[in-house]
């Protein structure tokens, strides 16, 4: 038991790693006193993205950054859907930053199933379409596997992977619909005969001019 008039310290929190986001809600309203400190009201939530320092957090609300105060805020991720989706959209931290899965935006949004929010990632530069999360997921295994064949469509026309593995299983063996289904034959029938093509104009070449 700590000593009276002692004060009781709150653990350090674990730094985060390069390219994750935590998902904090404000305690209280933080009215700003220096250009480097964020101004954020009670209960707005806030994204951040460095906690090196224990007292001072880098973080994003209503797409400003700046400093905050750590004792204003409380971990609240488990309250909001797809936290890290909103994190990316809402505020410019890194569109293809991970979670503690490994999973981005794309796999959060894929996995709600929305071709809206599926889009939304791809309006900012260099989206990577084809990471896999921590269990070989990619977004059109997600897609695949959620049914949703309207967004397997969309993840295809932007040249998906087929081939990536998630335990031996490819985005075809995941599918759960028809229609998804055929779209993933569709396509690994053609990249096959692509990669068919391929192969015989290099024995071509080797040949004829070797």
């Amino acid at each position: 038991m700590a000593a009276e008039g002692s004060e009781v310290l709150k653990p350090s929190p674990k730094p985060i790693k390069p390219g994750q986001v935590k998902v904090f809600r404000a305690l209280y309203t933080f009215e700003l006193r220096t250009p480097e400190e964020l101004y954020f009201e009670e209960a707005d939530i806030i994204y951040i993205t460095d906690m090196s320092d224990t007292s001072w957090w880098k973080g994003t609300c209503k797409g400003q950054t700046g400093l905050i105060p750590s004792n204003y805020v409380a971990e609240q991720a488990e309250s909001i859907d797809n936290p890290l989706h909103e994190a990316c959209l809402d505020n410019p931290v890194g569109v293809d930053g991970r979670d503690k899965a490994g999973s981005t935006a794309l796999h959060w949004a894929c996995h709600g199933g929305r071709k809206d929010t599926v889009e939304a990632p791809f309006t900012r530069p260099n989206t990577e379409l084809n990471q896999q999360n921590k269990l070989g997921d990619a977004a059109l295994h997600a897609a695949a596997w959620k049914g949703c064949a309207d967004i397997v469509q969309l993840l295809l026309a932007k040249d998906a992977r087929t081939d990536l593995n998630n335990e031996k299983k490819l985005a075809l063996d995941m599918a759960t619909n028809a229609a998804g289904a055929s779209l993933l034959k569709k396509k690994r029938g053609a990249d096959a005969v692509q990669t068919l093509s391929n192969t015989e104009d290099y024995l071509f070449f080797f040949f004829f001019f070797f």
